[in-house]
């Protein structure tokens, strides 16, 4: 371990694996394996594999990695932070950049390496049959100096840009120890038509709590349009910027793009089935849950009501929502509703029936088709009321947040080179996060655990009370969560109702997943005289006015427009909102 001076005159402490002879040291990182081996998938085309062709490129995902340096400022370790190589990379394929993560975790990231498939070899003679157009895959002409940190004690670390030649898009940052240029065969280059614009994103290293907001800082880069029908493939590499630096090396570097429209590296059904058998979470429900999930027949069945705007009585709706209006857009003149009020069964179907809960499943290929989502939703015909956190007092409201109709998600996102689960998205009320598998809670092999919230279903990986609101002054809407007998195991609970790339008439879309209006009224709460209410029961030294107080809750408390169905919502054909 080192002793560095930046480039910021700041000093650091750097650790440099790399000896005079360019050998490491054996100082490894340490990968995250799942809790039990993957089974062996069904057959198919291209899934788990271990390669995926994106057109003129085939690449695979590279999780081993050897540490160049790492660095960590003297102030303290949530700053530490390490830049890998990609190790062993298979014949014949190239290495697109270096990868970076914070220290103190497992290694769950991965970078992408490729093949040129452009240029075609015939066998019998040797000859090259080259296409019309340029390779997909070049050198950089030479590297541009990002930043660097020099150092009397003989340590120095540098990270590069390479320089893409006219017509190429370089795929990410190269790290070294030494102060000459990198060779040219570190990484290779892609053909720009090859690529897709990527943005910024999560933050891994930032000086800003100690130092100006213009050094030297680290992202992680993902494709900036992202979704079930986007192109746009991550390559899992890095980008950084520094005060000197002009800014515009976003600009420089991009993600592949996937040009192979049949997406065979996509789980068929067999596989989808064995996927979901074999990573399904079980759904754990607060031991005070009064309002629990149920299937969507059931919920028909038991007394549901389809309502008209301009018609004061509802409609009976059959067990496959076979009569309800279809397609179209919200318009707000249809909406769901319990029961009538002098109907005995309105609240036994307010509390749900979890016997008949089963998840329902959409599969969509995500990251242009080099991932599988698995996204699971789960329905609970009523949403109770929101319980307020004040500081160290809990106020329980007497209507405010509740809704007819409550439908939540999580969502799997599985590797389409190997089926191994890279993460799972916890759909958080109007947000939600992404949770690598090494951070998720497993109960048996490789199923994990998702817990909802009390009265409000939302989705959290650990037991606790996660506040929504202003966490820093510790008020907000509280999320209790913790594993009761109320569950559902979405292993064997659950039915596909979408997987639109598998082609028309492999899944069939259940008939209430057309109806596109709302599965509850709109319900305009009275916000202000709760808060009143509240504020009276407060010590005179935690009281808030009621204007700033209102602000720190969410907004959907003060009004509840009727939820829509999955269908409806962004994530269906987009990316989950992080």
């Amino acid at each position: 371990m080192k002793k560095l001076r930046s480039m910021f005159g700041r000093e650091c402490w750097c650790w440099d694996n790399y000896n005079d002879s360019d050998d490491y040291y054996p100082v490894e990182p340490h990968n995250f394996s799942l809790p039990s081996p993957l089974p062996k998938w069904p057959q198919g085309k291209g899934f788990a594999t271990g390669r995926i062709c994106l057109g003129e490129i085939e690449v695979v995902q590279i999780t081993k990695f050897k540490k160049i340096w790492g660095c960590s400022l003297s102030f303290g370790k949530s700053n530490c932070f390490s830049f890998y190589k990609p190790d062993e990379i298979p014949q014949g394929f190239s290495s697109l950049g270096h990868y970076c993560q914070p220290d103190g975790e497992h290694l769950t990231g991965y970078v992408l390496a490729a093949k040129d498939l452009s240029v075609n070899h015939n066998p019998k003679d040797n000859v090259q049959d080259s296409s019309s157009k340029l390779p997909a895959l070049q050198k950089p002409l030479s590297y541009t100096l990002i930043w660097s940190s020099d150092s009397q004690y003989n340590g120095s670390s540098y990270i590069w840009l390479p320089n893409a030649p006219v017509g190429y898009k370089s795929m990410g940052f190269v790290a070294s120890v030494e102060p000459n240029e990198p060779d040219p065969d570190e990484v290779k280059c892609v053909r720009a038509d090859l690529t897709a614009k990527c943005e910024a994103c999560e933050m891994m290293f930032s000086p800003d709590s100690i130092f100006p907001r213009d050094q030297f800082q680290v992202w992680k880069t993902r494709p900036c349009k992202r979704g079930m029908l986007c192109k746009g493939v991550s390559v899992g590499t890095f980008f950084c910027s520094t005060t000197f630096s002009s800014g515009d090396e976003l600009d420089n570097i991009a993600c592949l793009k996937n040009l192979d429209s049949s997406l065979h590296a996509m789980p068929n059904l067999e596989q989808i089935h064995a996927l979901i058998k074999h990573y399904g979470p079980t759904v754990y429900l607060h031991p005070d849950e009064i309002y629990l999930p149920s299937s969507v027949p059931w919920f028909f069945i038991n007394g549901a009501l389809l309502y008209k705007d301009g018609r004061n009585s509802g409609i009976a709706i059959d067990s496959k929502g076979s009569n309800l209006p279809a397609g179209g857009e919200n318009d707000g003149e249809y909406w769901l509703d319990l029961p009538n009020k002098d109907d005995a069964n309105r609240t036994n179907v307010k509390c749900g029936n979890i016997e008949s809960a089963e998840l329902y499943v959409h599969v969509k290929p995500a990251l242009g088709g080099t991932f599988t989502d698995i996204a699971m939703w789960i329905f609970c015909p009523f949403n109770g009321p929101a319980t307020l956190k004040i500081g160290l007092l809990s106020f329980a409201l007497n209507k405010v947040g509740e809704h007819v109709g409550d439908w939540e998600h999580y969502t799997l996102r599985i590797s389409n080179f190997s089926g191994e689960l890279s993460s799972v998205y916890f759909s958080e009320h109007s947000g939600g996060e992404w949770l690598d598998a090494c951070n998720l809670e497993f109960i048996e092999g490789n199923k994990s655990v998702v817990y909802a919230s009390r009265n409000g279903h939302a989705s959290f990986p650990h037991p606790g009370c996660y506040l929504q609101g202003s966490t820093k002054l510790g008020v907000g809407v509280r999320n209790d969560c913790a594993r009761s007998k109320y569950h559902v195991d979405s292993s064997s609970k659950y039915q596909i109702i979408a997987a639109e790339y598998l082609g028309e008439g492999v899944v069939s879309e259940p008939p209430w997943l057309q109806y596109m209006r709302e599965w509850g009224p709109t319900i305009i709460y009275d916000g202000r005289s709760e808060v009143e209410k509240i504020i009276k029961h407060l010590p005179f030294f935690m009281r808030f006015s009621v204007e700033s107080l209102i602000e720190l809750f969410p907004t959907e408390l003060y009004g509840e427009a009727g939820p829509t169905g999955p269908k409806e919502k962004d994530n269906w054909l987009g990316d989950e909102r992080w």
